[in-house]
């Protein structure tokens, strides 16, 4: 019954051997490319794994200097700074973009920050506090550095884990489930193309022994009627009647009577 359900339900003929066969050469070189695929995308997971985790524990020092610079800039600036910077921002001045890097078949997300336009900030900090203010601006553009290439990579990471677990999902279904179930069809196929092959060798031998016997019968036959015949022109060439010829093949019934002296 397990041998039932690890095989496909086919006619076994030679032509489906043939599309079966072509059936495993596929799902061998599925399987060998999957695999390969398989191991590209491991290689580069964990290579990003260890991007994300270089990279938050530089963002720890980075977001600690951005804080402590902050820290500064009110201390010297005063509390008012904030609505002086707020002010002087009409639109965002670091945008994020986006595009897609291809890696064995997977598009990952990449985002990338840039500078739009010029940063209104000449005038902040003017009174005191201007150069803290300056640091304190760069300290936290190098923070959102850090935090972009930080999400890039995460999200880099959860799209190739679940590629991953795919790509292996279908390694796994076609080693264990489809190369197995085809191979098993072929193997079923070849035994029945067998067991046809020695019926119908069989049948030949019946076939031809039946032929043989035929042919000695009919060769018995000829052989009894040519004896006869040469009898009958012997007894024609003698002058004996016919009826008086005896026939040695008649049987033991049909002859005539013994003279007894």
């Amino acid at each position: 019954m397990s041998g039932q359900t690890q095989r496909l339900n086919v006619v076994p003929t030679v032509t489906m051997l043939g599309v079966m066969k072509a059936r495993l050469v596929g799902a061998t070189r599925g399987h060998a490319l999957l695999k390969k695929k398989s191991d590209a995308l491991t290689v580069q997971f964990r290579q990003i794994l260890k991007n994300i985790v270089s990279t938050k524990e530089s963002m720890g020092e980075i977001l600690k200097s951005s804080y402590f610079s902050l820290t500064e800039a009110k201390y010297v600036a005063g509390d008012n700074i904030k609505h002086v910077v707020l002010e002087n921002v009409q639109n965002a001045s670091l945008k994020v973009r986006s595009h897609q890097e291809n890696i064995a078949g997977v598009k990952l997300p990449k985002f990338q920050y840039f500078t739009d336009g010029e940063t209104k900030s000449d005038l902040t900090g003017l009174a005191r506090g201007g150069q803290q203010v300056q640091a304190c601006r760069t300290a936290y553009v190098k923070a959102i550095e850090v935090l972009v290439e930080l999400a890039s990579l995460q999200t880099s990471f959860l799209t190739l884990d679940e590629a991953i677990k795919t790509t292996n999902r279908r390694v796994n279904a076609l080693e264990n489930v489809v190369k197995p179930r085809l191979e098993n069809t072929i193997s079923y196929i070849k035994g029945e193309l067998d067991e046809l092959e020695r019926e119908d060798f069989f049948r030949l031998k019946k076939i031809q022994g039946f032929k043989k016997k035929e042919i000695e019968r009919q060769v018995a036959a000829a052989k009894a009627y040519a004896e006869e015949k040469a009898a009958e022109d012997i007894a024609l060439k003698k002058g004996v009647p016919l009826d008086s010829v005896h026939n040695l093949l008649t049987k033991a019934s049909q002859r005539d009577d013994d003279i007894i002296f």
